[in-house]
């Protein structure tokens, strides 16, 4: 039975009643619009989100000289950036660096998130014996401090010959603490138990009925885990500075190498941290609509 009408609770229950009732239903119907002030404040956060990468390509489109001249260039950009691009690419190998930041980003990415959401899934829908504190153990973990860690796992990757390679970087982060703990946030209340039940009935194994239940429901969190380890390997420079020659480098750490010893030049330094952020830029850009949509659905379905 649908509601009635506001003419009608106007005439049942009076003009205030109706108001409250049309002020309810435009609330709810999503039609209202935001204030101006919400568009101010949006806009002041773009602006000062995007300042740094703005100055960043300011200082990449200038020169060393200029740059000493004036730490804080004009808002207008200078003439030199594709001098400047030209010089990366002749200083470092930057197609073979950014490869390889595409093989250990991708490959990590992909294997956290099924690893994670595997161990989600555990700990969220299934119950065992020391469930609660082995969670809290995983969760632990990361108050470790990753400096911790270094020497041992420097002297693992030794004993195992993976010193200067790709391995020596994706094996260390093929699951991480965050992501368990993430995942099993998001299964907790998003899958609920009937749907595993119904599954276990129609013969489906565990794994089956992981791939096509749980894994399904889980697509929004596990793409934004996705999306966030994408990001930290790509970015990531501790870990792959040790591991890593420049044979094998990454991209971070090839970028590292246009630092001379007694003199820095910041031109040629940012146009090679803006080369290095646009394939990031291109990554949101595709990927920003499904992953707002994911996330809207996931409301949605929770």
């Amino acid at each position: 039975m649908s509601a009635p009408s506001v003419p009608a609770i106007e005439q049942m229950a009076g003009k205030g009643a109706a108001r409250a009732a049309a002020r309810k239903r435009h609330i709810e119907g999503g039609s209202r619009r935001p204030g101006w002030i919400t568009y101010v404040l949006l806009a002041a956060v773009l602006v000062v989100s995007f300042y740094p990468l703005y100055y960043t390509f300011l200082l990449s489109s200038s020169t060393s000289q200029n740059i000493a001249r004036h730490p804080i260039p004009s808002l207008i950009p200078e003439g030199h950036f594709f001098d400047n691009i030209k010089r990366v690419f002749d200083s470092v190998d930057f197609w073979g660096a950014t490869w390889n930041s595409v093989v250990v980003a991708t490959i990590t990415s992909v294997s956290v998130v099924l690893f994670s959401t595997l161990a989600g899934f555990a700990f969220a829908k299934l119950r065992f014996r020391g469930r609660g504190p082995l969670l809290i153990f995983v969760i632990a973990t990361t108050a470790v401090p990753t400096q911790l860690g270094v020497i041992p796992l420097f002297l693992v990757m030794k004993n195992l010959h993976w010193i200067d390679t790709l391995q020596a970087v994706i094996v260390p982060g093929l699951v991480t603490a965050f992501g368990v703990f993430w995942m099993t946030q998001y299964l907790e209340s998003a899958l609920p138990y009937e749907l595993i039940e119904a599954a276990r009935v129609d013969g489906a194994s565990m794994f089956r009925t992981f791939w096509n239940i749980a894994l399904p429901a889980a697509r929004p969190a596990a793409t934004m885990l996705g999306l966030f380890t994408f990001v930290q390997s790509w970015t990531n420079f501790f870990w792959p500075s040790i591991v890593l020659r420049s044979s094998h480098a990454t991209l971070p750490v090839a970028l590292s190498l246009l630092q001379a010893t007694y003199f820095k030049d910041l031109s040629l330094i940012m146009a090679g941290v803006v080369l290095s952020i646009i394939p990031l830029l291109v990554l949101f850009i595709i990927a920003g609509r499904q992953l707002v949509a994911g996330i809207m659905g996931g409301a949605v379905m929770g």
